[in-house]
């Protein structure tokens, strides 16, 4: 069966999967939801200068960002390690250098104690710079260590004062790190420029950006994230896809992440046995500067390189992100002489057709995610196979009846009703 997906669909259906918890059976080799260690959130300020404008509910951005800290604080859950960090909070001159290096750790990132923590913020005065990359690489330092969930938070009212050092590539740098670190960006203005850096931050590490404008808004969405990082989450185990099928990994159910270059193609392996269904779905993101079409292509065929199934999806350039995905059920087979039951080979081949200017860096290659589920198919796999309907086969047939029958009822009725008034 061919199952093509869109885009931004596919995308949106990832991240719906990953934000909820993909369920895997219980033999499950990858991918299983982590939380052995606490989840970490690292909240980080913009305290330079224009956080004393006063236009948010007719009072400072600083005071709606502190109102919402202490709502925030009050709120987060037990069982999140919570830390402040700040930008431009300290130093009030003019040299550009000084003020780039002016990132400091408010409060650290561990057991939360309110008091401590909402003391510290009240001391915050609107200063200096903002240096937005040199924050978020010391954010990522101080959630370092541990398999839990890791988020950083920042909430910044203008762009970054501090380039070359460009934000964006810095987020890239981090979700390159493979930390599974999440990024979300809040923009205290509705400032186009703003709002393109803080949505390219986010989309490298496949965080979120909001925008807002009111000081409620910002304590309800921070309370959010904060709550979102508590949720159980998957870690993708990574792998290494090969040139050809007989020398790639052997996956089982999981979430996997890989990198795969511009153009090339990768293979994976799935032992499916008769009478189970393989599912799998690919996601790839545009983490840098590319050509608007591209596109997205897996297959799964035999050892033989006979193509059973496939899902492509195209880009124009309007997402960062395409996905596509595939079923395959094997029907059930009489067990051999040897009492086993018929097993396959399936080779899973992921090929991309993304393009970059000349002096877009093409290593390391692109992101890649990889969803693999082998589950139980249904009762009779090859009517499954049948352009997805399944078993609505028979629900189609009693419509397409239905609607003819109907046709002639109504047809019947309108001659008799012009035969009438032709009598008349």
């Amino acid at each position: 069966m061919i199952r093509r997906t869109r885009p931004v669909a596919g995308a949106i259906a990832l991240l719906a999967a990953l934000t909820a918890g993909i369920a895997f059976p219980a033999g499950a080799a990858a991918g299983e939801p982590t939380g052995q260690d606490a989840p970490k959130v690292d909240l980080v300020l913009d305290v330079s200068g224009s956080m004393r404008a006063k236009d948010i509910d007719g009072g400072s951005r600083m005071a709606a960002a502190k109102q919402a800290f202490n709502e925030v604080l009050d709120a987060t859950p037990e069982e999140v390690q919570l830390g402040i960090r700040t930008l431009g909070a300290n130093y009030p001159g003019d040299d550009r250098k000084e003020g780039c290096k002016d990132t400091a750790q408010l409060y650290p990132v561990g057991p939360l104690d309110r008091t401590e923590a909402k003391t510290a913020v009240a001391t915050l005065v609107p200063t200096g710079w903002t240096p937005i990359g040199p924050a978020l690489l010391k954010a990522a330092d101080d959630l370092d260590g541990g398999d839990g969930s890791k988020r950083i938070v920042l909430i910044s009212d203008g762009e970054d004062t501090c380039a070359p050092l460009d934000p964006c590539e810095v987020a890239r740098e981090i979700a390159a790190r493979g930390i599974g670190l999440t990024i979300d960006t809040l923009g205290l203005v509705p400032n186009a420029k703003l709002s393109r850096q803080l949505s390219c931050i986010a989309e490298a590490t496949g965080g979120t950006y909001t925008s807002v404008e009111h000081q409620d808004e910002l304590t309800d969405r921070v309370n959010d994230l904060v709550d979102r990082a508590a949720e159980p989450v998957v870690t993708p185990v990574a792998t290494e896809g090969a040139g050809s099928c007989d020398k790639a990994p052997v996956l089982k159910s999981g979430l996997y992440t890989d990198r795969e270059e511009f153009g090339q193609q990768r293979w994976y392996r799935v032992e499916l046995l008769a009478g189970q269904e393989l599912r799998a779905s690919v996601s790839v993101a545009a983490d840098r500067a590319v050509r608007p079409d591209h596109g997205l292509l897996v297959r799964a065929v035999t050892v033989h390189d006979r193509e059973i199934v496939r899902g492509e999806a195209t880009g124009n350039g309007r997402t960062d992100m395409v996905s596509t995905g595939l079923r395959y059920p094997k029907p059930e087979l009489e067990d051999d002489d040897s009492g086993k039951p018929a097993a396959e080979t399936v080779c899973l081949g992921v090929t991309t057709s993304f393009s970059a200017d000349a002096g877009v860096k093409t290593t390391p290659g692109l992101p890649l995610e990889l969803t693999v589920d082998v589950v139980d198919g249904p009762d009779d796999a090859s009517d499954v196979a049948s352009f997805g309907l399944g078993r609505g086969w028979w629900l189609l047939g009693g419509l397409i009846v239905a609607g003819f029958l109907a046709g002639l009822v109504w047809g019947w009725l309108s001659r008799w009703r012009v035969a009438v008034w032709r009598t008349n």
